[in-house]
């Protein structure tokens, strides 16, 4: 019997580098740095050859733009019930952002993602 609680999880697809993949359920209070926590402490065992040191080098990329530690799910206003793709990459600092706000790492990050 699906609850209203399973209906207000967020539901993520990781996409690692490597583009293995893994589901993971998440309340929408929770922030970057939570689920990169959590994703440490339940590394999928298909993802052995990945594993990194450390949750604090996880970093998440959602529709181009890399998730400062503090931004919570539910401020990305992402829809409850249903799955969201995110990439899930090594890195130990997050790129400054141009005079415009954009990120210009992540095109390196992108080309290592998709052209590797």
């Amino acid at each position: 019997m699906t609850t209203q609680r399973d209906l207000d999880m967020v539901h993520l697809r990781l996409i690692l580098v490597s583009g293995k993949t893994q589901d993971f359920t998440f309340s929408p209070n929770d922030s970057a740095t939570d689920i990169a926590k959590h994703v440490f402490e339940n590394w999928p065992a298909g993802w052995e050859e990945e594993r990194v040191s450390s949750p604090s080098i996880l970093r998440l990329i959602f529709q181009g733009r890399f998730l400062h530690g503090n931004v919570t799910l539910g401020a990305l206003k992402l829809p409850a019930g249903r799955t969201t793709v995110m990439h899930l990459v090594a890195r130990e600092t997050l790129p400054e952002p141009n005079s415009h706000g954009e990120d210009l790492c992540f095109l390196r990050v992108a080309a290592a993602c998709f052209f590797f």
